[in-house]
């Protein structure tokens, strides 16, 4: 293994004490630096061009390093020299105009409308009955109802409030059936919310005061979803309540929360074929996030074609 060169050291030494980067980032810092100066034996670093930088991420390439890991190592060597440069009287930093190449977009997983009844209605088990049951089934239309992230979904409030210091940044309006959560880039949008999912919230309001302790802070008595001690609940107890329902209602996949807002947009689309419609209730600031979805409604399109087509070529 090749010994990095001084200013390498001393640029890891510099994010550790003054960037306060943990241990394991400035290992895998390193680790990236080591590939560069293994692939330029005998090359000095203030000598390095454009060119050997393309040449360095074709040989990790072939080496079987992915288009993540090469972005990743891209990002250290030119955080490295964006540092560097300056002071060794460098006038271009060589990473600076170098892209890793892009990564293959996976489609996202999602469950058939089947799997999300039999996980919402679950038949063969008892209704919802307690304070947390009535919480989870309330939590679980929501997600799959109206799309939401699993923070806004936390963060949502059962009314707006605005008091001690407090205001509401996410709320719901059951007259209206309707969601209002503050997303990402604090974008706020408004999305509907179904009537299963307006009669689950009813049902756990009536009982929620059963965990809300007297006196809780501003954020925990406004939230809309509290955890057995009464406070707002956290997205961890979101993702293990969910899991045990899928377990229980004999579901064969890992369900987590985005599974359902992934589920919510491919069967909306799959229905109304409005694209435009679906990105604005996911609140994603491009439509290109969006048309991935497309690729799973045609998926889905395409294996009901070749069940149902007379000539669709298919196996037998």
């Amino acid at each position: 293994m090749h010994v990095l060169p001084p200013p390498m050291e001393q640029w890891l030494a510099h994010l550790q004490a003054n960037r306060r980067y943990s241990a394991h980032t400035v290992d895998g810092y390193r680790h990236d630096l080591q590939h560069l100066v293994e692939c330029q034996p005998g090359i000095a670093i203030e000598c390095v061009t454009e060119g050997h930088i393309r040449q360095s991420v074709a040989r990790l390439h072939g080496q079987g390093l992915g288009p993540r890991s090469l972005a990743r190592a891209l990002a250290a060597w030119r955080g490295f020299y964006q540092w560097w440069s300056p002071q060794a009287g460098l006038t271009h930093n060589p990473v600076a105009g170098i892209r890793a190449p892009k990564a293959p977009r996976n489609l996202p997983k999602a469950l058939s409308v089947e799997q999300a009844q039999v996980l919402l209605d679950h038949p063969g088990l008892p209704e919802p009955k307690t304070p947390i049951e009535c919480r989870d089934q309330a939590m679980f239309e929501v997600l799959y109802s109206s799309g939401l992230r699993l923070a806004e979904l936390v963060s949502l409030d059962w009314r707006y409030t605005r008091a001690a210091g407090y205001e509401t940044q996410s709320w719901i309006q059951l007259d209206e059936h309707e969601v209002t959560v503050k997303g990402k880039g604090n974008k706020t949008r408004s999305v509907p919310l179904g009537g299963k999912a307006v009669q689950a919230i009813e049902r756990w309001l009536e009982v929620r005061n059963q965990l809300a302790p007297e006196g809780a802070a501003p954020a925990d008595a406004a939230a809309l979803f509290i955890g057995a001690r009464g406070k707002r609940i956290s997205p961890r107890v979101v993702q293990l309540q969910l899991d045990l329902l899928a377990t229980r209602a004999g579901l064969p996949v890992h369900v987590h929360p985005h599974i359902l807002r992934h589920s919510f947009a491919s069967h909306v689309l799959q229905s109304a074929q409005d694209l435009r419609a679906v990105q604005d209730m996911l609140g994603h600031a491009n439509i290109s996030t969006t048309q991935i979805y497309t690729r799973l409604d045609f998926q889905h399109l395409a294996k009901a074609y070749d069940q149902a087509h007379p000539r669709a070529n298919r196996k037998r």
